[in-house]
């Protein structure tokens, strides 16, 4: 069944661009496993998604959807894909967001099957396709069973192709763990998307639009196939990117989540911290409110000429 896009999302014109048609919230690496046990002995994984839903729930945004690309579950256990499920869930029916699970190479097949999406257990790649009032969104899986770099499979491709052969109304957003990008940590290197070429033959040209990635545990941009490609670090914990040369080292610090706003003419992806920080400056809603209820001459002159002082506005 189609999904109507959420109209109940918040967005006020006030430059030249107007409202994005469509958000989508693109969160990675959760790594949750069973019992609430910290991973490796020490990480917390459940509080910064709770952190991560509870900042959406607070801001007013109205998603279409939340998007999970992969590694879901650290270990693939039962309680662990249930925990999220029920958490990420509850939430999202008070967003009026529908939920997309990708699958990651910590995720076992059958268990996402049956203990996250509801379905019945099978070890087939865990490929599917979602209308989001328009918005295909494609999520693909680049698991391989047994190891954790990522590789598609010539079934999947042909599948791909199949899905591509009929554009969507406001185009495609194809969703995968392993993203089709370098990365700079020469350890990360091995574990990579294999067999990127076969992947760009069949996007090249197709209403592609963007594609969303995890696994690699930091934030990052890149283009692939000429189609831009954002990759959301890990809620979990991060990779430090400023490590010394040759070095791996995950953080406690640093997670984040995506928010997706699509266009008609562009996709753009912003990186929302997690966590409490203190407020270094703030214009509230009746701020807001005023500006909006002046000409834009009179917003330029209100808001964008410089004042006298050190102050600043942005």
């Amino acid at each position: 069944m189609a999904v109507v896009p959420n109209q109940q999302i918040q967005q006020i014109q006030m430059g030249q661009h107007g409202p994005a048609s469509h958000l989508i919230v693109h969160i990675s690496d959760t790594h949750f496993l069973g019992g609430s046990r910290a991973l490796y002995g020490t990480v917390d994984t459940d509080t910064p998604v709770r952190q991560a839903l509870a900042q959406l729930e607070r801001s007013g945004l109205r998603p279409d959807a939340l998007v999970f690309t992969g590694d879901i579950a650290d270990t693939g256990e039962a309680d662990a894909y249930r925990r999220v499920r029920a958490l990420v869930e509850a939430s999202a029916d008070r967003l009026g967001a529908q939920v997309v699970w990708v699958m990651g190479n910590h995720d076992k097949r059958a268990a996402f099957r049956t203990d996250l999406l509801g379905q019945a257990g099978s070890d087939a790649p865990v490929d599917a396709v979602f209308d989001l009032g328009g918005v295909r969104l494609i999520a693909l899986d680049s698991s391989v069973p047994g190891y954790h770099h990522g590789e598609l499979a010539p079934s999947q491709l042909d599948w791909l192709a199949d899905v591509l052969g009929d554009p969507a109304p406001h185009g495609t957003v194809l969703a995968l763990h392993h993203p089709p990008i370098p990365t700079m940590i020469p350890l990360m290197s091995i574990l990579e998307l294999r067999g990127q070429a076969r992947l760009a033959e069949v996007i090249a040209g197709t209403d592609i639009r963007a594609i969303l990635g995890g696994h690699l545990h930091y934030a990052t941009t890149g283009l692939f196939a000429g189609i831009p490609v954002s990759v959301a670090a890990a809620t979990c914990y991060t990779l430090d990117a400023s490590a010394p040369q040759g070095e791996l080292v995950g953080q406690s610090g640093g997670q984040s989540i995506n928010l997706v706003h699509v266009y008609d003419d562009q996709i753009v992806h912003s990186t929302v911290p997690l966590g409490e920080f203190d407020v270094a400056t703030r214009f509230d809603a009746a701020f807001l409110a005023r500006m909006q209820s002046l000409s834009p001459e009179e917003r330029t002159e209100a808001f964008s000429r410089q004042a006298d002082s050190t102050g600043s506005v942005a």
